[in-house]
């Protein structure tokens, strides 16, 4: 074996600085890609201490070293800040310790210091080894043999500050519990009618603040990258803050980034703001820190998922690396993985802090990215006490807006931004009642800034909504609608129905002239199964109530050595039991793109026997509801229960509608203003260049961009049969999901 083969056959991984969670899962994800493909695997506990120390901290890992830690917060391989790693002394302990162990590959994950600290180390490898030869420590000819490390950095910190990654390992987990906690506080804000204060985490980012601010309907955001605009912020404040209260609002609620700062950068500190709020509007005024409960607990769906995909291709980059390639920082790039010089990220980050020490604050909020931008720009609309007054001889439209389809968590939050924003821009908004049947009796009424107040958190549907689709007697009162309310354009927010609803709206044109007005269709539905966009609102509430279930699911299974079959819904797309899977550790996953054969049965039949002969505990399988109409979930827990004997007890979970309902999560809460905020351009520039064939669109998000694909390619892009999109790109994380879930290779693991 050469010496270039024989270094890509082992591989250590560390986590750095601040924990994060996620962590466990690029982990988990590093060491079952990397022995899957032949290589030793070292995990360097304590992080950079634990390299300098070298002996007990740097253990080799098996399967099982990693079985049970995907769904636990923080790094069960641990953290240490270390000051001897940032001596030259301390990195020649650190190189020794890695050629002791004959290491040369490493995967860093922590933020970008850490980061920095890997980039420094790699371009002293060379010299390291040498004076390592010098010392008699090594020999001549090992440092000949281990003539280059190989980093590859992956981004952990719930920050989301680091450049070459939309999202940073921890960020989603951490915008999960602000929302939590935020939506919580409204609560009891209101009940009392308190102003709260919430300061975040974040340092010198503002995304947690501003992103918890767009998720929960706060009603002010202080970031760092655009303070107040104006010397009197304090006053402006509180005149929105107060005109709120006028209006009917009961609570007010001040999010804080931990780094806000004003125009002349001065700190603005959480006891400032409180102490503002009390002198001006004299009320009760409390202040919430919300601390490291940000960086705690189980990560969600999106954190572990995620952080999975970056430790698999983590090993990707290493298996193909070559002796002078620079470090690279792996991350997620407009939904896909992507691979970027890991110093070009960190002096891009670094960029960002000089522009706002600097205060340059427009040169800040561009260079976060024009998502952040825009985000900002939304937050700033949605926060107003009453919309802007309509333009001096504005033409104003009328726009219609409805849900159509199965409830999908978040229709309520694009309800509400999708009036606020259209009603700033000087129209008027008709909410329509109980999907077709209701547009069908013309349930509509006007929707003002304060009928939408509070409905960014709530799930279901407030309008009211259901599948049925429209019977051809019913286009005629549908017209009819459209024409006595005056309707310029219709939004329509929902699943496969509303799709299927636009569609022959859209087909009807030339028996039904009123339908020529711009429409626009929203993807709402947990299945994630709607043409024209990646994802589709509702579908990561969805993830995270099956995750949250399921994870309760096991620990009731390893107590008692169970299999357990756990039904999702998806309809007859899979989306729901892939990503689920993924997220809580699945053995196997049923889906109606695979189907089920009886060999497939056999074979999972007969590792569920092995592994549990061999000390495991518990087994999990995750069903599609359409993965097949003979191998039902009832059929499969009967066939394992009978062939399981004594080895272990086999129950099933129907899941069922506990998945369609609950509270949005951020994610859905973000997208969905995202998409109605773009929706609604759409309508206004609809209007405004109407011919003989008016806009008709369905919005999606297409590797990380919107997009509108016109109506007409509604059945080139869907499978109605199967009532699925035609291209389905998550199926490329089928290969990796079968790695994570394969049997144990070692005789003796016991997952």
């Amino acid at each position: 074996m050469d010496n270039q083969t024989q270094d890509k056959r082992r591989l250590a991984v560390l986590t750095s600085g601040g924990d994060a969670q996620g962590m466990n899962a690029a982990v988990r994800a590093v060491v079952r890609t990397a022995l899957d493909h032949g290589i030793e695997v070292f995990a360097i506990k304590e992080g950079y201490y634990g390299m300098v120390e070298g002996g007990k901290y740097i253990v080799p890992m098996n399967w099982d070293s990693v079985g049970g830690i995907l769904h636990r917060g923080g790094t069960e391989i641990g953290t240490v800040r270390c000051q001897p790693f940032r001596t030259r002394d301390g990195r020649r302990k650190a190189a020794h310790n890695l050629i002791k162990h004959r290491i040369n590959n490493l995967v860093v994950i922590g933020g970008d210091g850490s980061l920095t600290g890997a980039h420094i180390f790699r371009q002293e490898w060379s010299s390291l080894l040498q004076e390592l030869v010098e010392a008699g420590d090594i020999t001549p000819e090992i440092a000949a043999s281990n003539p280059y490390l190989n980093i590859v950095g992956l981004v952990g910190s719930i920050d989301n500050d680091m450049f070459g990654t939309d999202m940073t390992i921890g960020a989603d987990t951490a915008l999960h519990r602000i929302t939590e906690a935020v939506d919580a506080i409204s609560s009891t804000a209101a009940s009392h009618q308190r102003a709260f204060v919430v300061e975040v985490m974040g340092r010198n980012c503002g995304y947690l603040a501003l992103m918890g601010a767009l998720a929960t309907g706060a009603d002010w955001a202080l970031i760092p990258e655009s303070p107040p605009d104006v010397e009197n912020w304090e006053e402006k404040m509180c005149e929105v803050l107060r005109h709120g209260r006028e209006t009917g609002k009961r609570d007010s609620i001040v999010i804080l980034a931990e780094g806000a700062i004003d125009r002349n950068g001065n700190p603005i500190t959480s006891r400032y703001v409180k102490q503002v709020l009390e002198e001006h509007l004299k009320e009760d005024v409390r202040i919430t820190v919300l601390g490291h409960v940000q960086r705690g607990g189980s990560p969600t769906v999106y954190d572990r998922t995620m952080s999975t995909q970056l430790g698999y291709a983590a090993v990707e980059v290493i298996l193909r690396a070559t002796p002078h390639q620079e470090p690279s920082l792996i991350g997620v790039r407009n939904n896909r993985v992507t691979y970027t010089p890991l110093m070009a990220c960190v002096e891009r980050t670094h960029a960002v802090a000089e522009a706002i020490k600097a205060r340059n604050f427009n040169l800040a909020l561009e260079r976060r990215g024009s998502g952040f931008a825009e985000a900002f720009q939304t937050l700033r609309t949605l926060v107003r006490a009453l919309p802007h007054d309509p333009a001096p001889g504005q033409e104003r439209y009328n726009f219609g807006i409805m849900n159509i389809g199965a409830p999908a968590p978040g229709m309520n939050t694009a309800v509400r931004a999708a009036t606020r924003l259209a009603l700033d821009a000087g129209h008027r908004v008709y909410g329509i009642y109980n999907g077709v049947p209701g547009f069908v009796h013309g349930e509509m009424e006007e929707l003002h800034w304060m009928s939408v107040a509070g409905w960014a958190m709530r799930g279901g549907s407030e309008l009211g909504t259901n599948r049925n689709l429209p019977h051809a007697s019913d286009f005629y009162a549908m017209a009819r609608t459209i024409e006595d309310h005056q309707l310029n354009g219709l939004l329509i927010i929902g699943g496969w129905t509303a799709y299927e609803t636009a569609y022959q709206m859209y087909l009807e044109r030339e028996n039904f002239p009123a339908f020529n007005i711009p429409i626009v269709c929203m993807p709402a539905s947990i299945d994630n199964n709607l043409p024209g966009s990646e994802l589709s609102i509702g579908a990561d509430t969805a993830l995270n109530s099956i995750m949250e279930a399921v994870d309760k699911i096991k620990q009731s299974a390893v107590a008692s050595r169970r299999c357990f079959v756990v039904e999702v819904m998806g309809h007859n797309c899979g989306y729901l039991a892939l990503i689920s899977g993924l997220a809580t550790g699945a053995e196997r996953v049923y889906m109606p793109e695979e189907g089920i054969t009886l060999s497939d049965l056999q074979e999972d039949l007969q590792n569920l026997k092995q592994g549990f002969k061999k000390g495991k505990r518990l087994g999990l399988m995750i069903r599609s509801e359409n993965a097949n109409p003979i191998y039902t979930t009832a059929f499969i827990e009967a066939l394992f229960e009978e062939e399981g004997g004594d080895l272990f007890e086999t129950r099933h979970a129907i899941l069922g509608h506990l998945q369609q309902g609950g509270n949005p999560t951020p994610f859905d809460r973000i997208l969905a203003t995202r998409f109605a905020l773009h929706s609604v351009n759409y309508l206004i520039d609809g209007v405004g260049r109407t011919t003989d064939d008016a806009a008709a669109a369905f919005i999606g998000l297409d590797e990380g961009r919107i997009k509108f694909n016109h109506l007409q390619d509604f059945p080139r892009l869907g499978d109605r049969k199967y009532q699925r999109p035609k291209t389905q790109w998550w199926m490329t994380l089928r290969p990796i999901a079968r790695v994570m879930a394969k049997p144990c290779p070692q005789d003796d693991c016991a997952e």
